[in-house]
């Protein structure tokens, strides 16, 4: 028995080892998360044992003999994030690129640096973000993906650029706009020539220690421009194309109603035969009603009225002194309506070619990019080809070749500001009484032969300054566009290598390029000859032509060693840039109807041509030294030779500064195992700005358009000062870098301050002179503030990735110094004073409205003889009294500004959303003053408007209705600019690698996009990013587009 029992426990025990023995088959597949490729040669381990195998050619593999006791595969790759999975039959496993190993390498100036050791501050923004956004130019990709940058909305025209800034406004008067670099050149070609498609990245460099070696044009910042270059591999063909609409991304100014104006203009005539002419309240009345015919009826008498069964002198109840309720419009035609598409269709196609063998590689590209304007007949189309070949022609030399062509065509309105031909002026605040078609005496559209309605331009008489005008057919009528022509050619070659077998001469390299950047522009402006401005000179027409070539030829001698713990990175180079701009202009009037050429024009209107040069040579040195990956140091030196200035002061010297710790390699840091990265930087520096504004400003000038009769003239224009010189720029940049929790939270914060002196400014003289001043380096401006970024992944699984980040940037700006003559610059609504931020709003100060009368009243001062102010403030509604007590009422510009974005990825679903934000600062919204105080009965009111004070006692915010009433620009319409913005969802999937595999395709991605979805401000209408100053104009609106398309990768 006893022996029967150990049998039995002895199979016992075999049995349990042999359950615990027992293994398993696990299968799966490896791929990047960059390109969606199979990654080859993966590790995968069977954590806690040495089972383990590697993945083959299509990044599969197989494990047969997994203990069921395991619970985990570790999976690795050299360069890529290690990523634990758990156990199961069938495994997928996507490895992201390790910014650790690998090291992010950015393209700075005059080469690549490594972002772990780069010193100065820059950002990198992928191509991959700018392709997902349906814009036609690269400017419009800049806002939302990096700190420091501040952008403007531009005009909704298709093609037309934003404005750029970085860190601040760097002069007054001279340029404050970047420097753009395409491929190593500076670019001179027209951004909207580049394909965003064709870009691999961009980064932006915003100290003096990563733009320094640009000195003379480097002061604002750089933006470079990287386009794509060959892989090696078998060639890879890409097709993406996208279809979609646009619409108004901005709400229009809230308006009032036909019988909300008619109420308002009524009560407009009263208030100024009580007010201004002293009636009593009943006579006003009474000579109100009967001034609606001439006011709003014109010579057109009954006409204009769109309310039949009543006539002007009837519309308002004589017992309410409102407009009577039961009157029915028989139109109403908003103008805006008219001429605005709610699906202004958009089309763009994009072809690549891309691959090559282990010494030369190829990219081409072809684009064509179609977008019709959300105006009627505006619209730009673009034709783009690209070729960017390198070859290790041997172990030695290396060359390469990079050209591109573009021609486009772009169609706009050739008017602007408060011109009635601006339909952006016109349309938007045109009386809401006014139709767009022509109307019998019943109200109905008068049709033409054909049965189709006709355009009313107002020959019956419409009152104001609006006959002959219609805003579809200036549309139609009217032409203008602008072609474009641009080549540019990036072509170089490179003598040396890093390789052992070169003996002392590893590392050393003598690299030649040279650029050019060649646009031809001609444009065309006609209106015609039947209505508008030209009618009666039987129309005009004007062509320009613009050429400008420039190049740029550089020889760069680089050397580039190690010796143990030391890297040492040693930069020389000379450098030669030309410019030749060439302009010619004509314009004839008296045409022959159809023919849009100068030959047939009987008048000559005006003629006019004038060329550019422009020069600039340079010398320039860079070391970079690195000692044991934990201590990096940079210096450059720049010195630059403008034809901008006299020879004896045409010089300047600029340089930098900068040293990186990489705390986290230190060895008491051996042990903090949830910091991958720590690292300190501090750079300063010195930049120029040539950019001037003339590329004549030191040299006394002529005007030579001084004709007397049929013989020349000439006035002189500007004083010469031989002293002229750069606007110098000092640059100080404190940062500290970190990654932390095994690279899944990112955080940088920088703080800068940057101080322009020599700036250019107007030295006031003596009006006896005949001058008012001349040109001087006498200005000082300081921009200082801080940066931070923040990145994290919230969710990082086997199928789910959740990525979030949060941009923000501070700037502060000073003035420190004007002429010693002049400490103030005075411009309209605008002071530049030192001590106090450029543009500083200085106007009159609102204190409400008066409840007995309704005035407007201002917060005011009384001043001695010389000006100063003495006393108390106190309210008054004299508006010359407060024209002449100004405040200074703060400035555009903004308290914090930024970004937050998240992109979220699933399987093979990718999803991401870009907001922007701005808090704090003001805008003087002169659209929105123009609507409240009308100057003429044929303009609109605001809605904001019906809250106005109409009889004494009435408690509002709101003065009384006038008509060319008297007033002074105030506070009242300082509105506060912060805004939060919806800028980019977009949505996608990439369909199964398997199913891809049987249609013989690399990948197929399906896309929906969405682009300047929303827009929250305080005042429905304005828009807030519209320019840097705080204003706002009558300018093209901007788009709003939605998308679908699709990428296919043969």
């Amino acid at each position: 028995m006893k022996r029967k029992l150990m049998l039995l426990m002895t199979c016992l025990m075999i049995g349990i080892g042999l359950v615990n023995a027992q293994i398993s088959k696990v299968t799966g597949n490896v791929t990047s998360e960059e390109d969606g490729l199979p990654v080859v040669g993966a590790s995968v381990l069977v954590k806690g044992t040495t089972v383990g195998t590697v993945t083959d050619i299509d990044g599969n593999f197989t494990l047969t003999n997994v203990p069921s006791s395991a619970g985990t595969l570790v999976i690795s790759f050299i360069g890529m994030q290690s990523q634990e999975v758990k156990i199961k039959p069938n495994v997928k496993v996507v490895l992201r690129s390790d910014a650790e190993v690998l090291d992010e390498v950015m393209v700075v100036a005059y080469g690549t640096a490594k972002k772990s050791s780069f010193t100065g501050s820059a950002a990198t923004i992928s191509g991959d973000k700018i392709e997902s956004r349906p814009i036609t130019n690269v400017t419009k990709a800049l806002e939302g993906q990096s700190t420091g940058i501040l952008t403007t909305s531009g005009s909704g025209q298709p093609g037309e650029s934003a404005s750029v800034v970085i860190r601040g406004f760097g002069s007054i008067n001279a340029s404050q706009n970047p420097l753009y670099v395409v491929d190593g050149v500076p670019y001179d070609g027209t951004l909207s020539s580049i394909n965003p498609s064709d870009i691999e990245s961009m980064t932006v460099l915003k100290d003096a220690s990563a733009g320094a070696l640009y000195g003379a044009r480097g002061a604002n910042g750089v933006v470079m421009i990287t386009t794509k270059q060959g892989k090696e591999g078998k060639t890879n063909v890409t097709w993406r194309s996208t279809a979609g609409w646009s619409s108004r991304a901005i709400s229009e100014y809230e308006t009032v109603n036909q019988k909300d104006f008619v109420q308002l203009s009524y009560e407009a005539a009263r208030n100024s035969y009580v007010f201004g002419n002293g009636y009593n309240w009943e006579q006003a009345e009474a000579m109100a009603r009967a001034s609606l015919a001439r006011n709003l009826g014109g010579g057109a008498g009954e006409l204009y009225n769109p309310f039949k069964n009543y006539t002007w002198d009837q519309l308002i109840d004589p017992a309410t002194g409102q407009v009577r309720a039961d009157a029915v419009a028989a139109w109403n035609e908003p103008w805006l309506d008219a001429v605005q598409h709610n699906r202004a269709f958009r089309h763009e196609h994009q072809l690549s070619l891309n691959g090559g063998t282990e010494k030369t590689k190829y990219m081409f590209s072809l684009g064509y990019v179609n977008e019709d304007g959300i105006l009627t007949n505006t619209g730009f189309q673009r034709y783009n080809g690209r070729a960017n070949i390198t070859s290790d022609v041997t172990d030695w030399f290396k060359a390469n070749m990079n050209v591109s062509l573009t021609h486009s065509l772009m169609n706009y309105s050739q008017y602007d500001g408060s011109s009635t031909s601006n339909v952006w002026y016109s349309a938007q605040f045109i009386s809401p009484l006014f139709p767009v078609y022509i109307k019998d005496e019943n109200g109905n559209n008068l049709l033409d032969a054909d049965g189709k309605p006709q355009l009313d331009y107002g020959e019956s008489g419409r009152p104001g300054s609006y006959n002959d005008y219609n805003p579809l057919g200036g549309l139609t009528d009217d032409k203008s566009y602008v072609k474009n022509d641009v080549a540019s050619l990036r072509t170089g070659f490179t003598l040396g290598s890093d390789k052992d077998n070169f003996g002392l001469l590893k590392g050393l390299k003598f690299s030649v390029n040279f650029g050019m950047d060649y646009r031809n522009t001609s444009q065309m402006d006609y209106m015609n000859m039947y209505h508008g401005n030209q009618a009666n000179a039987g129309g005009l027409i004007q062509k320009y032509n613009t050429r400008m070539q420039s190049y740029t030829f550089n020889q760069l001698l680089t050397w580039n060693r190690s010796f143990g713990e030391h890297d040492i990175d040693i930069l020389l180079g000379h450098e030669f840039y030309a410019y030749q701009n060439e302009y010619l202009s004509a314009g004839r009037t008296g045409l022959v109807d159809g023919i849009l050429e100068l030959r047939p024009g009987a008048v000559l209107y005006d003629a006019d041509s004038y060329t550019d040069k422009y020069r600039i040579e340079s010398w320039f040195g860079r070391l970079n030294y690195n000692f044991n990956e934990k201590y990096y140091f940079s210096a450059s030196l720049r010195t630059d030779g403008s034809s901008r200035f006299q020879k004896d002061h045409r010089w300047g010297t600029f340089w930098s500064v900068g040293g990186n710790w990489r705390i986290s390699n230190e060895a008491f840091m051996k042990d903090v195992t949830w910091v991958n990265n720590l690292a300190l930087k501090v750079s300063y520096g010195e930049q120029g700005n040539d950019n001037i504004g003339s590329y004549y400003a030191w040299q006394g000038l002529y005007d030579l358009s001084w004709t007397n009769e049929n013989n020349p003239g000439a006035m002189p224009s500007t004083l010469q000062n031989t002293d002229l010189t750069w606007e110098k720029n000092g640059n100080l940049n404190v940062g500290i870098e970190a990654l932390l929790l095994d690279h899944r939270l990112s955080i940088n914060a920088e703080y800068y301050n940057k101080k322009t002196t020599d700036m250019l400014l107007n030295y006031p003289m003596a009006t006896s002179t005949g001058y008012n001043g001349y040109s001087a380096n006498v200005g000082s401006m300081r921009n200082s503030g801080f940066e931070f970024e923040i990145k994290g992944t919230l969710i990082q699984t086997e199928d789910l990735t959740w990525n979030l980040s949060w941009m923000g940037s501070t700037v502060k700006n000073k003035v420190l110094k004007l002429t010693s003559e002049s400490p103030e610059i005075i411009n309209g609504i605008y002071s530049i004073k030192e001590g106090m931020p450029i543009n500083t709003f200085y106007m009159a100060k609102s204190a409400g409205v008066d409840p007995a009368t309704g005035a407007q009243l201002y917060w005011v001062y009384d001043k001695d003889e010389n000006g100063n102010k003495v006393g108390e403030d106190y309210i008054s509604s004299d508006y010359s009294k407060a024209n002449n007590s100004k405040y200074y009422l703060g400035s555009r510009i903004p308290d914090l500004y930024g970004s937050i974005g998240t992109d979220l990825t699933w399987k093979g679903i990718d999803f991401s959303i870009l907001t922007t934000y701005s808090l704090g600062g003001k805008i003087y919204d002169s659209l929105y003053a123009a609507s409240m105080n009308n100057m003429y009965y044929n303009s609109t009111w605001n809605a904001h408007a019906l809250r106005r004070w109409q009889k004494p006692g009435d408690i509002t915010d709101v003065p009384r209705i006038e008509i060319a009433g008297t007033y002074a620009n105030s506070d009242r319409f300082l509105i506060d600019a912060s805004y939060f913005a919806i800028k980019n969802i977009t949505l996608g999937y990439t369909l199964p690698k398997a199913w891809m595999q049987k249609a013989r395709l690399n990948s197929v991605r399906v896309f929906a996009s969405v682009d300047n979805l929303a827009l929250f401000t305080h005042l429905q209408g304005m828009d807030p990013q519209y320019n840097f100053s705080g204003s706002t104009d009558y300018a093209y609106a901007p788009n709003k587009t939605w998308s679908l398309g699709f990428e296919v990768n043969f």
